[in-house]
């Protein structure tokens, strides 16, 4: 089930005097945040009135956050995104979509597990599957995903002998 309001970063710490926050964000680019008028906080709507990407942070300006006691209060809480308010390129789906997405080899027809884990290093990401015979990591390449199907719920892999 695909979840309307999705983790997109957590408030780190303020900026400045100004009531400013800090986002490190949970997406492949931190210019992502930019987009967005209203982000989530507390299952609250709260407007963007500014921001701007600083190394690899968000420094935004929220409405109703207007000095830096205010902006404290909000340190380490996690920042939502309404996925209505995005628009993904063709092919293009979040990461929380595929958690527990059932993985299946493409040869064989065998389930191997479900989506328990995706981890982000630098090069791709790499899918941890369990619940099948045994634990896998699958790279997110083409040579191994042969179809991610988020709608209907699988994964179709193609694993080489060791994996």
């Amino acid at each position: 089930m695909k979840h309307r309001y999705l983790e997109a970063g957590k408030i780190v710490n303020t900026h400045g005097i100004a009531g400013e926050v800090k986002i490190l964000p949970w997406a492949d680019e931190p210019a992502f945040l930019l987009s967005f008028e209203t982000l989530y906080i507390d299952q609250q709507p709260v407007k963007l009135r500014a921001a701007r990407v600083h190394k690899n942070c968000v420094l935004a300006k929220l409405a109703g956050v207007d000095d830096v006691n205010t902006a404290m209060r909000l340190r380490d809480k996690v920042v939502y995104i309404d996925r209505e308010d995005v628009e993904l390129e063709e092919g293009a789906f979040f990461l929380a979509d595929l958690m527990g997405l059932e993985v299946r080899d493409a040869v064989s027809g065998e389930v191997l597990g479900h989506i328990d884990d995706v981890l982000t290093p630098p090069a791709s990401n790499v899918y941890v599957v369990k619940g099948g015979a045994q634990d896998h990591m699958i790279p997110a390449v083409p040579e191994f995903i042969q179809e991610t199907n988020v709608d209907e719920g699988y994964i179709l892999v193609r694993l080489i002998e060791g994996m």
